[in-house]
């Protein structure tokens, strides 16, 4: 349940990227300013999406990185997290599942929350919000592509989807050095963009 605050405080609502957001945010009602200070988050590139990239997404077993976060151009955190499930192709059915929120002062239910609740303790930030999407393989939500599965598909892909899926790896910030990263641009050379 979230906390509903009175008209006249604000609220301060960070949104936490490590991914296509921060250099592609469209719609999202962000100030504009991506900070590189965000809370270490395991993430890794285990979402096969449509348009042939391998995306980022955060996994308990992924080795922890320190993500990106920027301040939302709204005190309204329901506006917030409608922001963040439009950005995303989130449907509404699905928006309480792959949308993340926390706010100070409420229970969190596993490390990943804890986490961004210690980060959020640090600052003068009352809630976050974050997408939330499980890892997917061979369409199949939930399934856990191993690195070697991961590179011998980008190897496979030809043409829009392997321009779409090397820049998505290249654009993503060098600051998120995951393990699949790593050997994605050891066979691939798929090294990060300069900015």
């Amino acid at each position: 349940m979230l906390i509903v605050y009175p008209k006249n405080v604000i609220v301060k609502i960070a949104c936490i990227g490590w991914g296509s957001l921060i250099w592609n945010p469209k719609n999202l009602l962000n100030a504009g300013t991506w900070f590189n200070d965000g809370p270490k988050l395991p993430v890794e590139y285990l979402r096969q999406s449509a348009n042939g990239r391998i995306t980022l997404v955060i996994h308990p077993d992924a080795t922890p990185v320190t993500t990106y976060w920027t301040l939302m151009a709204t005190n309204d955190i329901p506006a917030a997290r409608e922001s963040l499930r439009s950005r995303e192709g989130i449907s509404f059915a699905r928006a309480n599942q792959y949308i993340g929120t926390i706010q100070k002062g409420r229970e969190y239910r596993d490390n990943i929350e804890q986490g961004i609740a210690d980060w959020m303790n640090e600052r003068t930030i009352d809630a976050t919000i974050w997408t939330r999407l499980p890892p997917k393989f061979d369409g199949i939500n939930g399934k856990v592509a191993t690195v070697t599965e991961v590179i011998g598909y980008l190897q496979k892909l030809e043409g829009e989807g392997r321009q779409n899926a090397e820049e998505y790896i290249r654009k993503t910030p060098g600051q998120i050095k995951t393990t699949y990263r790593a050997a994605i641009e050891k066979a691939l050379g798929w090294t990060p963009a300069s900015h």
